[in-house]
């Protein structure tokens, strides 16, 4: 993992997402990309596509440069490769584009579970990009200015199909010489004995080499909670989850656990795309 993206809209929210990010290039000699998406009213749109300088174009660009300035002199990106970019797009579809054009390694962003009229990239956006990104997206829903991975929790359901992102998944525990607790939650729609939950995971984990890591079978009254109580159970320091993006939103386990689990819970929730 050599190029991190942070989309901010200069929000608490994308900052506590750029403290993360900042805390993991660091460890691991990473650039950190930080993208301000510039989404025009229609009237603007056609200024810029007729190659026009408008006053009020000109000032959003200027206030947005100082910001950016601003924030790359904050004590915490000290040290670290930062680089800019202001462009002009639709959050969702401009931070998409860029992470092709980039070949970034990572998103971070931030978000603070809640909706409403004033989302800009803390909400929709973030969930619209944990849906379609097909690189890891790591969301951040408080200030985390020491990114440490000593527990991570993956919770899935670990059929072949999750074969690919659980590569990655080993791939960025790694990066941190995590203990992976491999879950499989098991409820009363969804029985799994001991023996077949360890038969199944088993299978998988047999498949790639692993430095360290527990497998673990927890009994809920959903998905959604299983996950939750057992990451809070071990103090986990991240979740991570496998993503349909043609689902809704990021459903896991086949549309089984609630649309809104990374609204859910405080802790940090990395997705990896199936």
């Amino acid at each position: 993992m050599k190029q991190i993206l942070v989309p901010t809209d200069f929000s608490d929210y994308a900052e506590n997402a750029l403290k993360a990010a900042a805390s993991i290039a660091r460890k691991n000699n990473c650039e950190v990309f930080l993208l301000h998406l510039l989404e025009l009213p229609h009237q603007m749109n056609d200024a810029v596509t007729e190659g026009h300088s408008i006053p009020e174009l000109m000032l959003f660009v200027r206030k947005a440069n100082e910001k950016l300035q601003e924030i790359k002199e904050q004590p915490y990106l000290k040290g670290i490769s930062v680089h800019e970019s202001i462009q002009f797009d639709k959050a969702f579809k401009g931070i998409l584009a860029f992470i092709k054009k980039n070949e970034i390694d990572l998103i971070v962003m931030g978000s603070h579970g809640h909706s409403g009229l004033d989302e800009t990239l803390i909400g929709s956006t973030t969930e619209k990009i944990v849906k379609l990104s097909e690189i890891p997206v790591l969301v951040i829903k408080k200030d985390i200015l020491n990114f440490t991975l000593d527990n991570f929790v993956f919770a899935s359901d670990f059929t072949t199909e999750t074969e690919k992102p659980f590569k990655k998944m080993i791939e960025f525990a790694k990066l941190f010489n995590a203990h992976l607790h491999l879950l499989m939650i098991s409820t009363p729609n969804s029985f799994k004995t001991t023996a077949d939950a360890d038969a199944i995971m088993k299978k998988i984990t047999n498949s790639f080499e692993i430095e360290k890591y527990t497998t673990h079978l927890y009994n809920d009254t959903n998905i959604e909670n299983g996950i939750i109580n057992f990451s809070n159970n071990i103090n986990a320091d991240l979740i991570g989850l496998c993503t349909h993006g043609r689902t809704r939103f990021a459903q896991f386990f086949k549309g089984s656990v609630s649309n809104d689990f990374v609204n859910h819970t405080i802790k940090p929730v990395i997705t990896f795309k199936i």
